[in-house]
């Protein structure tokens, strides 16, 4: 007997692939890149924006680039991304200027702004078909967080064994974005890009009655606005946020940690994510999204007690650990939600997925400002104990905006 994968697994491995090896590829150009441009002469200020800047490059172009993905096609607009994306790394090891880095970041957002709403829209068209919305997200966020883990080590091995030779530490990552191209060119059905049609022949055969009666569902019990959903989002990611690129100072000014002991942490968390990830896929899809949806506030509530409470090897890592699981939850039942808001109309579901995305990008340029600021001007006791308040807001309104989503649906 032979075991047969259908089209829709096919296209969510595929899109793991994609992720594993995209994140690779730029975890190694994220892990030089600063480094590069501390040797051209920036600012630690400068870097910043230079590390920034592609995330607010894809913020600006993702409700224009989604629309054309609905037209033009969800694959087609993928392949353009991913193509364009691969050839960042080729820029950067040609550059020696630093407004030729500014540059290339922003062509750097401006190929995400292509790539992620199609590729979110793909993953939520295809798990809706086999039940597993959250856990097609799950698995999509484990293959990048461990692509990333590894992107990160190849990188710094890379650089140590070359005498820091950036040009060639950025050929490698290269050659490595080659492979996500070719697995979507090769292995993403054509025919997934009928989703865009809506539905299936169960839907197109509806009745007209059952069509009037699907319309007037919709009038009286209308699915919650994007921007309401996008603005969870933006609290989500802000206080998650809030530590992403200081952690490193608060486990080895804050908590004594040394750098050998700050790697072993980051190591940790690969695995914490590589298995809480599909567990949480499969209760957010079985059990709870709502529940789901929630640890990620109660994640950084906790972690920011934690970390204030011991300011240690120990207290740090059980501080860390509890981040990486709230991450890990959150991005499953976040998927599972833009999936339930974009079915409404599935002609523009690209576009309406990027909406929904916009709050999730924008916390992730506000929060380590924030966190940098409140750090600081009063001290790291403060900025966690704001963190905290951040996610008990967050955590309300996850309450009433999932109330509203059980309302919508049918």
């Amino acid at each position: 007997m032979k075991f047969k994968l259908g089209s829709d697994s096919i296209a969510i491995l595929t899109m793991m692939g994609e992720g594993f090896f995209a994140r690779l590829s730029f975890s190694v150009v994220g892990f030089a890149l600063p480094l590069y441009a501390r040797s051209l002469g920036l600012t630690l200020s400068e870097i910043g924006l230079l590390i920034s800047l592609n995330v607010a490059v894809a913020m600006a172009l993702k409700p224009v680039m989604a629309r054309n993905a609905d037209r033009s096609g969800w694959r087609r607009s993928i392949l353009a991304g991913v193509g364009i994306r691969g050839l960042v790394p080729l820029l950067l090891a040609f550059s020696s200027l630093p407004w030729q880095l500014f540059g290339i970041r922003a062509v750097h957002g401006m190929s995400e702004a292509m790539r992620d709403p199609p590729v979110n829209t793909l993953l939520a068209v295809h798990g809706e078909k086999r039940n597993a919305v959250a856990s097609a997200f799950a698995w999509y966020a484990t293959a990048r967080s461990v692509g990333a883990s590894l992107g990160h080590a190849v990188s710094g091995v890379l650089l140590t064994l070359t005498a820091s030779n950036f040009s060639l530490v950025f050929i490698v990552a290269f050659g490595l974005s080659a492979v996500p191209l070719a697995l979507v060119a090769r292995c993403v059905p054509r025919d997934s890009e009928r989703a865009q049609a809506g539905g299936n022949k169960t839907e197109t055969a509806a009745t007209p009655a059952a069509q009037d009666e699907t319309a007037s569902s919709a009038v009286t019990r209308p699915p919650p606005k994007a921007f309401a959903v996008a603005g969870l989002g933006l609290f989500m990611s802000t206080t998650a946020q809030m530590l992403h690129g200081l952690f490193p100072i608060l486990a080895t000014e804050y908590g004594g940690l040394s750098a050998a002991e700050t790697g072993i942490l980051y190591a940790l968390s690969t695995f914490v994510v590589l298995f809480a990830g599909p567990l949480f896929g499969w209760l957010s899809d079985r059990v709870s999204r709502d529940v789901v949806l929630m640890v990620r506030g109660g994640a950084n509530i906790v972690s920011s007690g934690v970390y204030l409470a011991a300011p240690n090897f120990p207290g740090i890592a059980v501080g860390r650990c509890v981040d990486d699981m709230g991450k890990a939850a959150f991005r499953p039942a976040w998927g599972a939600m833009m999936a339930l808001v974009s079915a409404s109309d599935s002609k523009r579901r690209a576009t309406t997925i990027s909406i929904t995305s916009l709050g999730q990008d924008a916390g992730e340029i506000i929060g380590p400002v924030l966190a940098g600021l409140l750090w600081n001007t009063w001290g790291i006791a403060v900025m966690l104990g704001v963190r905290i308040f951040l996610a008990v807001v967050t955590e309300c309104y996850a309450l009433i905006l999932g109330r509203k989503v059980h309302a919508a649906e049918p």
